[in-house]
């Protein structure tokens, strides 16, 4: 799961963008998203997490294959919700 930042109605808003395993792409997200909530209302830092996207495959710096190119994810996850970065 990583956390971006989107342009909001009232500024900028934490989006949480997760990644699915393999086995778990049937899953209800609908639960999987209110359990998120339940638990990110659970500590200030992460109360204010209120929208989640799944995104099919992060984007990876090819060179390390791990570093996730937030660059990238938070236009992406713009344009999913329909906003202008």
């Amino acid at each position: 799961m990583i956390c971006s930042a989107c342009p909001g109605p009232r500024g900028t808003e934490p989006v949480l963008c997760v990644e699915l395993e393999a086995g778990a792409r049937g899953i209800d997200q609908a639960k999987l998203f209110a359990q998120l909530l339940d638990l990110g209302s659970r500590h200030a830092h992460t109360r204010g997490i209120r929208t989640f996207l799944v995104h099919p495959a992060f984007p990876v710096d090819i060179r390390h294959n791990a570093k996730i190119f937030r660059e990238k994810l938070g236009p992406w996850a713009a344009g999913k919700l329909g906003r202008r970065m």
